[in-house]
C-alpha cells in the first residue's frame, strides 16, 4: 500500500459513520433477543459467548503477567482456557473472574464506541481481537468457530456498505449485552442443582474464602448494568 492508501484506511478506520435510524436499532436489539431467548437457538449463537469469555480469561491472564498456555473452544459451548503463573493472587483472581464479565463488558465497550459514532472502528477491533485470539486455540473446533466468527466481520468491514456494517455492530452489541445476562443465570441453575463445582464462581471461593453465591451476585451486577447502561447508549437515551 501507498502512503495515500494507508492514511485513507485509517481515516476510514478511526473516522465517524453516521448513526443508523431507530427502526435499525430497535430491529437488532429484537434480532439479538431473537437469538439469545429461545433455547434451541442459544445453544449454536453461545458459541459466541464462549468465545467472548474464554477470550476474557486468556486477555487477563496476558495483562497480569501470567502465561498463557492455550485456549480450546468445545462444541457443547464450553471452554477451557489454560495460563501458567501463581495459583494464588490477585493476578489468578483476576484471570478467574474475567470470563462471565468479558462478554457484557465487551459490550458496554462497543455501546460506548456506537454511541460515539466510531462503527468501522468496532468492526475492524472485533477483529484483530478474533485474530489475535486465533493464534492461541489449541483445538479444530475451536479454530472452526474463530474463523467462521472473524470472518464474518472481515467480510462486513470490507464488502458492505454503512447501512449494513451499522446494523450489524449494533446486532453484535446487542447480542454480547443480552447474551452476556444468561450464562450467569445457568450457571446459578447447575449449581443449584448440584452440577458445576469447578467453575469460575467456586474457583474463586477457593481462592478469595469469599463465598460463590457473592461472585455470582458480582457477575450479575456487571451482566445487568451493562445491559442497563449498553442499551442507554444505543438508544441514545
Amino acid at each position: 500500500m501507498d502512503t495515500t492508501t494507508v492514511a485513507a484506511l485509517g481515516d476510514r478506520i478511526l473516522g465517524t459513520q453516521p448513526d443508523p435510524s431507530l427502526w435499525v436499532v430497535l430491529a437488532t436489539a429484537a434480532a439479538a433477543l431473537a437469538v439469545t431467548a429461545p433455547h434451541r437457538i442459544w445453544r449454536l449463537s453461545r458459541n459466541a459467548i464462549t468465545i467472548a469469555h474464554e477470550g476474557g480469561h486468556g486477555l487477563t491472564a496476558l495483562l497480569t503477567g501470567r502465561r498463557l498456555d492455550g485456549i480450546r473452544l468445545h462444541s457443547d459451548t464450553s471452554g477451557l482456557t489454560v495460563s501458567r503463573g501463581k495459583p494464588h493472587g490477585v493476578g489468578m483472581v483476576l484471570t478467574a473472574a474475567a470470563g462471565y464479565t468479558a462478554p457484557p463488558l465487551l459490550g458496554l465497550g462497543g455501546a460506548w464506541l456506537l454511541a460515539d459514532h466510531r462503527i468501522t472502528l468496532l468492526l475492524w477491533g472485533a477483529t484483530l481481537l478474533l485474530i489475535a485470539m486465533l493464534v492461541m486455540i489449541r483445538n479444530a473446533y475451536g479454530v472452526l468457530t474463530v474463523v467462521v466468527t472473524g470472518g464474518a466481520f472481515l467480510l462486513v468491514s470490507w464488502l458492505t456498505g454503512p447501512q449494513v456494517q451499522a446494523a450489524f455492530a449494533y446486532g453484535v452489541v446487542w447480542f454480547l449485552l443480552l447474551g452476556g445476562v444468561r450464562p450467569v443465570f445457568e450457571l446459578q441453575g447447575k449449581r443449584r442443582r448440584g452440577g458445576a463445582p469447578d467453575s469460575d464462581a467456586d474457583q474463586l471461593s477457593r481462592l478469595t474464602h469469599v463465598p460463590a453465591p457473592l461472585w455470582l451476585l458480582l457477575f450479575h451486577a456487571v451482566s445487568l448494568c451493562a445491559l442497563a447502561g449498553g442499551g442507554r447508549w444505543l438508544l441514545d437515551l
